[in-house]
Parts: structure tokens; C-alpha cells; sequence
């Protein structure tokens, strides 16, 4: 078939089906005369073998009604029946089969144009022009909402696109699938690196796939100078050191530079000429060129969202853990990969008069909100213990704290006392996690006791007491290290038991091994403390 891109008026490849030579010749000769490229055939078997065989289909079979293998009008039939050729345009003629039922009865049976013989030269021509035109323009809009509908898809697969690497990779194959040509696809990433994605395989053609390939691209990408001169002039295009011949000469290449910003840099789409040929093609090269621009700062504006969460998230946390022979401390905090929103999910751990108090908690909520309450709590939480404050105290006071200046928001948090001149724990715990405690021998098990969550404004009970040998480990944790969708939570917590008693001692590692094992699937921040209880220090 003709490309869509031909005009009404443009030659076309026309197969005539006549098993009278002179009838084929004369028809032929007009049509060659026009500019048309014929194929003839003397009867329908031969045109059905010939429309089925390789090579591009004619975009007109003209066919005589009466053939000795099988009338014009079945072969129509046959023609527009098959889908690999239902949309060739037929037209069919007769010098015998001339009245009003058989002319309709042709027109029903699939043909598009019925000429009654002797047809002159310039009514012939006409009509196929006139048809030609027709199944040209059906063909046009048929391409365009094909090449609409693709462009719609690849777009909310680019604004889908986790990550610079896949969206220059679905940008190539979007431009590649929609233009029907190798495509080159470059862009700078959010940092600050440069890729490039392109649909051949390098000395080998085509990937067979299809499947566009990714590399770096090592040095710019993109044309020097201002925005606007590159802009200006858009032919000029990227340096294509690993373009293929089709795309190393600016005179055969087309070139599309989008940005979101004047000052941010562009994704530049680059395709052969001969792909990009109409008002239109050019209008669906440029939406899909900037489209990937506003994608990529989509990624970018994400980036610097997120780094600057990361950034604000962790100056709520301590900078350092204390250093002190009462224990051996470990943190390990991983911000949720999925979002850019800050957590409340927080640690602490400092010396009291009384001994080391530690503590993990969790405010409800991913927002800017919960982490000003996670900043609030935990700095709260220092001061009622560098006071002296025991657990309980320090959870009340807090409790009332939320209710005073923070309505409407909880907290779960767990903090434990471990005395200073013996082996006994405090552990108050306000709905979180229940503490896992490890005993030198290897077994662990949990400290269940617990009240109500921070905020709710209920009284809480006094702190578990519990006394535990020197060298014993004690877990706290957040519900991101041990929550998972469609797995009961008990059943995480047995696995977390069961992995702290197949670890070592030292803190260290064990918080390696649980982040290694468990592998946090990113939907939600995880703070993990590990605590190595030593012996209190005699006098």
C-alpha cells in the first residue's frame, strides 16, 4: 500500500483483472499514459494469487465482471472479505452485465465504483481519481487516530515512567511505533547525567524486538548556546556520534527539541525526513517531544521534591547516638522509596541521670504536618527525659502535649529506660511495635505490654519491668520494616524473631541483616534501632 502521505492527484499502483487482452491493454495504456503503475491479471485466480503474494498492495483493483474462473463481482467479494485487503478500493466494469439490478447487485456485493463499457478515457481516469481520493483520505484518518490513539497511550506511559532510563526509552519507542521509522531519543537526566535510546542495534540494523536501546551518552547531548538559538534553529539537533547513517546527515534527518523551561535541558526526538511529511505528522512529532519535556520535569521536579524531603526529614533526627560502655547502639533509617511526602517515623537515645533511654516511634500520616509533630515529639521527649522523667511520665506528658497543641493528631511510640547501675528495663510502649528482646543464649521473644496510642488523651499503664543479662539485644522498630500488603502481621513479627536469633550480637550487623533479609518493599519509612545491653558499671 501507497504511503498515507500521498496526494489526491499522485500516481498510484492499480491492478487491472480483464481475460481480454485488447480490453487489458486499452484500460492499461490509459492508466500508464496518467502516470499510474499497472499489474495486470487475465482472470480472478491470478488477481487473488497476486493480491496475496509479497510486495505492497495495489491501491485500486479495476475488475471485469465477466472472468471465466469466477465473476468481477466475487472476486470483490473475496477482496473485501479478506482483511489483509478489505480496504483496497475496487471498481468493477462491464460491458454485458449493464442493468440497473446488476450494477446494484455489484455495488452490493462490495464494489465502490460500477463503469458500464465503453467507458471514455478522461471518465475512467476521473473515476479513479475521485476513488483514489476517497480511500486516500479514509486511509489518512484512519492513520491519524491510530497514531492519535498511540500517542495518548505512550503519554501516560511516559508520565507513568519511574525513572529517566524508562521514559527515554518509552519516548523512543512511542516515536518509533508512531512514525514507523528508527527514531533517536536524547535527554539529560534530573542528575545530570545524558542518555540516549534509539531503535537500531549498532553494525546489525534494527533491534528484531523492536525494543529500543539505552545507553549514556558521553559528552553533550544537546546543541551549545542559548535556549532560544537552539531553538531557532532545531536542524542543527544533537550531536549524533552514535546516530545510524539514516540520522548522520542533517539534510535527511528531522529534529524536535521540547522543553517544559526555557532554562532546563530539552528532550530532542530525531527521526529521518521522509517520516515527518504533513501539518500533522509535524503536530504529533511536537506533542510527543513535549510531552516527554514535561514528563522528564515531572522526574525532575519529583527529584528535587525528594531530595529536599530527605533533606528536612533528617534534620528532625539526631545527628549522633550517644557513646557510652551502659550499650551498644545501632540506626539504620530508610525514607519510603514511593513518595516524595516526609514520614514521621523517628529514634532517639540519650543519657539520663537514670540511665539510657531509647526510644523509635511513629507519627500517623506522610506529610510536612506529621513530620513537624515527629519534630515536636521527639524533641519534647529529650527534655521530659534529660528531666528525669520515667517512661510512663515521659508518655503522659507527651500525651498531653499532642492534646494541647497538636488535636487530632497520634503518635505510637515505645521508650525504654535501661538503668544505669543494674540489668533492669523500663519499657513503656504506646501502641507501637512491641520490643523484641534477644538473650545471650540466642532466644528471643517480645514484650507485648502496652497502652494506648500518644494523642487519644487516655491514662497509660506503669512500665513493664523486666531484668535482662548482659549481652542481650533489644529491636525496636517502625511497621515499615515488618508490614506488608496481604501478609498478617504476626506472621512478620515471627519472622523478624526468627532472623534476630540466626544474627550475631553486634548491633551493627544485625541491623545489615535485617534490612538485607527483609528487604522493606518502599511504601513506608523504616527506622530500626538495635541495642546490646552491657553489664552496669559498678561504682
Amino acid at each position: 500500500m501507497n504511503r498515507p502521505t500521498d496526494t489526491d492527484h499522485s500516481p498510484a499502483h492499480i491492478l487491472v483483472v480483464d481475460d481480454t487482452a485488447t480490453n487489458r491493454y486499452v484500460l492499461a495504456t490509459i492508466l500508464r499514459r496518467a502516470g499510474h503503475q499497472v499489474t495486470e491479471a487475465e482472470d480472478g485466480t491470478r488477481a487473488l494469487e497476486l493480491l496475496a503474494g509479497p510486495g505492497p498492495l495495489p491501491e485500486l483493483a479495476i475488475i471485469d465482471v465477466r472472468l471465466p474462473d469466477m465473476s468481477g463481482v466475487e472476486v470483490c467479494e473475496h477482496i473485501k472479505n479478506t482483511p489483509a485487503t478489505a480496504a483496497v478500493p475496487v471498481i468493477n466494469i462491464s460491458a454485458s452485465a449493464i442493468t440497473v439490478d446488476e450494477r446494484a447487485h455489484g455495488l452490493h456485493r462490495g464494489a465502490d465504483v460500477y463503469l458500464v463499457e465503453p467507458v471514455a478515457p478522461a471518465e475512467l481516469l476521473a473515476t479513479v481519481t475521485a476513488t483514489l481520493r476517497y480511500a486516500r483520505a479514509r486511509r489518512r484518518a484512519e492513520l491519524l487516530a491510530d497514531r492519535l490513539h498511540l500517542l495518548h497511550r505512550f503519554t501516560l506511559a511516559l508520565y507513568s515512567a519511574p525513572d529517566a532510563q524508562t521514559l527515554v526509552k518509552v519516548a523512543a519507542e512511542a516515536a518509533g511505533a508512531i512514525f514507523r521509522s528508527d527514531v533517536a531519543v536524547f535527554l539529560t537526566t534530573p542528575q545530570g547525567g545524558q542518555l540516549v535510546a534509539h531503535s537500531w542495534r549498532d553494525g546489525t540494523g534494527p533491534a528484531p524486538s523492536g525494543e529500543p536501546q539505552v545507553h549514556p551518552v558521553h559528552g553533550r547531548a544537546a546543541t551549545s548556546g542559548p535556549a532560544d538559538a537552539r531553538d531557532a534553529q532545531p536542524a542543527a539537533g544533537p550531536d549524533l556520534r552514535c546516530a545510524p547513517p539514516g540520522l548522520r546527515d542533517p539534510a535527511r534527518r528531522r529534529v524536535v527539541i521540547g522543553r517544559a523551561k526555557a532554562d532546563r535541558q530539552p528532550v530532542v526526538v530525531v527521526t529521518p525526513g521522509d517520516a515527518i511529511t504533513t501539518p500533522e505528522d509535524e503536530q504529533l512529532l511536537t506533542q510527543l517531544t513535549q510531552a516527554g519535556a514535561l514528563a522528564l520535569e515531572a522526574l525532575r521536579s519529583y527529584s528535587e521534591e525528594h531530595a529536599l524531603a530527605l533533606t528536612l526529614q533528617r534534620s528532625f533526627l539526631p545527628e549522633r547516638l550517644p557513646r557510652t560502655a551502659r550499650a551498644d547502639l545501632a540506626v539504620r533509617y530508610l525514607p519510603a522509596s514511593e513518595r516524595t511526602e516526609i514520614g514521621g517515623d523517628f529514634y532517639e537515645a540519650l543519657m539520663t541521670p537514670a540511665g539510657l533511654v531509647v526510644a523509635v516511634g511513629d507519627v500517623a500520616g506522610h506529610s510536612l504536618d506529621a513530620a513537624m509533630v515527629m519534630g515536636q515529639v521527639r524533641h519534647a521527649l529529650r527534655a521530659y527525659a534529660a528531666e528525669g522523667h520515667p517512661p510512663q511520665t515521659i508518655l503522659a506528658q507527651l500525651d498531653h502535649l499532642l492534646m494541647s497543641v497538636e488535636p487530632g493528631a497520634t503518635v505510637t511510640l515505645c521508650v525504654i529506660l535501661i538503668e544505669a547501675d543494674s540489668s533492669t528495663l523500663h519499657i513503656a510502649n504506646a501502641g507501637h511495635l512491641p520490643p523484641l528482646i534477644r538473650a545471650p543464649d540466642g532466644t528471643a521473644r517480645y514484650s507485648r505490654e502496652h497502652g494506648p496510642l500518644l494523642g487519644l488523651g487516655l491514662s497509660h499503664p506503669p512500665a513493664h519491668r523486666i531484668t535482662v543479662e548482659p549481652g542481650s539485644l533489644l529491636i525496636l522498630v517502625t511497621d515499615g520494616l515488618v508490614e506488608r500488603r496481604h501478609e498478617d502481621l504476626e506472621h512478620s513479627l515471627r519472622t523478624l524473631a526468627a532472623l534476630v536469633e540466626e544474627t550475631g550480637a553486634d548491633p551493627e550487623e544485625v541491623c545489615g541483616a535485617l534490612l538485607d533479609r527483609l528487604l522493606p518493599d518502599g511504601s513506608d519509612d523504616v527506622a530500626l534501632m538495635a541495642v546490646r545491653v552491657n553489664a552496669p558499671q559498678q561504682g
